[in-house]
């Protein structure tokens, strides 16, 4: 076994495996949920933590990022590189699959799921302010309170995601490995089941009774019709929510190695290429079936989606896919950029991982 993978910490990456899981299975629901109240209920509750989730561990794993060469160089081959690449495939995917001569390319306008790069990006290049100042989770909830009441940020790079989203990123930052550990203990583990329970019952409650946007963070209040000072409220109410449902899930993550543990590395490999599945499938019809509108089509649509992002965090998908997710790019780089002296980490600082 190599050095990296004995310093890889298996929690993290079964983590980042399951909620990578999560996302797939969610976004295959999106053209289900509207037949069936308890699905889209199920589709609530996974919506408010499945992606808080990997952008908690995605800011606990740049605590250690900072404006290096070598970092900065990582930073934009496995990140703005991706996008780029990932943005126009999508683009031209809608075009030609979904007969869309009207999609255009536009790296200022992300298309479904590539908003994550966006926002990792701006996240990470902001780390270093985040480190230096005194609060930094408050301030972050300020700025994503203050978004979600200016509509005029517009739909440029998805800029109140990124906004309204940061304070996950930042929370992760803030973390420190005892905190996950807290949250791993038995009482939790046990105490999850009555509160997940009790969130899938609110969330069959306010499926007819709450507008859904609130869980993707992309609108201002007044874009959704709502009074203005509903945006901060909701803002605080959804952290506060998805915070305690992050929690429960990580509570119920196992610690231990497992089968599916070394997939976690792949995870950004499996968020990227799954969309291409589920778009591709309702390009085609696949989901007007009325079978798969039924609790056992359901069920199948789900276990599909399941083993598809699973396939895709294998190690042979991702050595086919290197070339673009992780482009070697020294020649594009000062020489001087990529001989940078190494400097000794904090002990406390994980290494930092564009995969988180």
């Amino acid at each position: 076994m190599s050095q990296a993978a004995k310093q890889r910490d298996a929690f993290f990456d079964n983590a980042k495996y399951l909620a990578i899981v999560l996302v797939a299975v969610a976004h295959s629901w999106e053209p289900l949920e509207g037949d069936s109240r308890i699905l889209e209920g199920v589709y609530t509750v996974v919506y408010s933590f499945h992606m808080p989730a990997f952008i908690v561990i995605s800011g606990f794993f740049s605590r250690g990022f900072d404006m290096r060469p070598d970092r900065l160089k990582r930073l934009v081959t496995g990140v703005a590189v991706p996008y780029i690449v990932f943005e126009t495939a999508y683009s031209l995917f809608k075009r030609y699959a979904d007969h869309d001569p009207g999609m255009e390319i536009s790296l200022l306008d992300p298309w479904f799921l590539t908003w994550f790069l966006v926002a990792l990006f701006v996240w990470r290049l902001t780390t270093p302010i985040w480190k230096l100042v005194r609060w930094p989770l408050p301030l972050a909830l300020a700025i994503a309170m203050l978004a979600s009441v200016t509509p005029d940020i517009g739909d440029d790079l998805d800029l109140q995601r990124v906004l309204q989203f940061l304070p996950y990123f930042v929370l992760g930052l803030v973390m420190k490995p005892e905190h996950f550990r807290m949250v791993r203990r038995r009482s939790v583990r046990i105490a999850a089941v009555p509160v997940f329970a009790a969130a899938l019952a609110v969330g069959w409650w306010a499926v007819p009774r709450m507008n859904t946007e609130w869980f993707y963070h992309r609108n201002a209040a007044q874009e959704m019709g709502a009074p203005w000072w509903t945006g901060p409220l909701m803002v605080l109410a959804m952290f506060g929510s998805s915070l305690l449902l992050t929690a429960c899930f990580f509570a119920w993550v196992p610690g231990r190695g497992m089968w599916f543990t070394t997939l976690g590395a792949g995870t950004l490999y499996g968020y990227l290429l799954h969309g291409f599945l589920i778009k591709g499938a309702g390009f085609a019809g696949w989901f007007d079936h009325g079978w798969l509108h039924r609790p056992a089509g359901e069920l199948f649509v789900s276990a599909l989606a399941a083993v598809a992002v699973t396939l895709l965090c294998t190690a042979p998908v991702r050595r086919v896919f290197r070339c673009v997710m992780e482009p070697d790019m020294n020649w594009a780089f000062r020489r001087e950029a990529a001989e940078v002296t190494r400097v000794p980490e904090q002990r406390a600082a994980p290494r930092e991982s564009v995969d988180a």
